[in-house]
């Protein structure tokens, strides 16, 4: 197994709720660590950045929105094939189809708002994670 890092975001629906320990608590019991976390309420311009990918598509400005409407909370989080380990534990985009167990099934309230963010390939991690931390905010 490799011990790789990931990248997480308790998305502003999450944080509303005030699910965010339930969320940390569903990560711990995974296996996975946090090893750097911070709640911080995200700009339009950290948004257009983040979700660049998404510019052209009709969603992108709802999106932009529904990001900066309140807090967040970025995570990274390490251990053993941590991308597919995160993107197991979050389940499905919409809940309404996610495997029992994970965070989408347990606590999302729809596709839009499904509380959690994760990489979805180690080098997007990297680069979503030098997006909002420094190497020294990172503790393993």
């Amino acid at each position: 197994m490799a011990i790789e890092r990931t990248f997480s975001i308790i998305k502003p629906d999450a944080t509303a709720r005030n699910v965010t320990g339930a969320i940390n608590a569903m990560i711990e019991k995974s296996g996975l660590r946090i090893v750097a976390q911070k709640r911080l309420r995200m700009t339009r311009e950290q948004a257009e950045t983040f979700y660049a990918v998404h510019r052209q598509r009709p969603f992108f400005g709802e999106l932009v929105e529904f990001m900066t409407s309140g807090p967040v909370v970025v995570q990274v989080l390490e251990g053993d094939n941590a991308v597919a380990a995160y993107r197991d534990l979050m389940g499905a985009t919409d809940p309404a189809k996610a495997t029992p167990g994970t965070i989408r099934k347990t606590l999302a309230k729809s596709i839009g708002e499904n509380s959690v963010h994760g990489s979805d390939a180690a080098d997007t991690a990297d680069k979503e994670i030098a997006q909002f931390f420094s190497g020294n905010e990172i503790v393993g």
